[in-house]
């Protein structure tokens, strides 16, 4: 039965494509699919219809596809015009953020070792005043005493990273 609309839908395809090595490959898929689906017991009404649904659908997936290939050859582009590596990647960026972050460190580790705990036990291990407490042994009241002086530190410490900004660029000037 669906030998008759072979020569049909060949020509069809061969007309959208251009190509009439790619129009058989795209009939054959059709073919497939339908047969496919008529297998899986699928009731197929309208076979030609479903035929030329399918090949229209195929149709569309390989001009979808072909548009996702189209681009120029990065060889081929002259090296002043190659696309820029996102920001966060350029190596300058990436180095004033490893500074950025080993000045934080370092204002963290310069906290007394008690304050520090506090601060990195509620700060990044993301645990309540009380749990923390509790953890150390130590008062509700006394842990909000460390955790306000380790955010004194890293307030005091991003002034100095701002400050510091003003005399050679970096991430925190706005520059970013």
């Amino acid at each position: 039965m669906l030998e008759r609309y072979h020569r049909e839908l060949l020509n069809f395809l061969a007309r959208q494509v251009n190509d009439r090595e790619t129009a058989a490959d795209l009939a054959q898929e059709s073919y497939v699919r339908v047969l496919s689906a008529q297998h899986s017991g699928q009731a197929v009404l309208d076979m030609r219809a479903l035929l030329y649904r399918t090949a229209r659908n195929l149709l569309i997936d390989q001009h979808r596809r072909a548009g996702l290939r189209r681009h120029d050859d990065l060889d081929a582009i002259p090296e002043d015009r190659h696309p820029p590596a996102p920001q966060h990647l350029q190596p300058e960026e990436a180095l004033a953020s490893q500074q950025v972050i080993r000045a934080y460190v370092a204002a963290i580790e310069a906290l007394p070792p008690r304050c520090r705990e506090a601060f990195v036990l509620h700060v990044f291990d993301e645990l309540g005043q009380a749990q923390v407490a509790r953890r150390m042994g130590i008062s509700v009241s006394m842990v909000e005493k460390h955790v306000v002086r380790g955010m004194v530190a890293c307030k005091l410490c991003e002034r100095r990273l701002r400050q510091d900004a003003h005399t050679a660029p970096g991430p925190l000037d706005g520059a970013a």
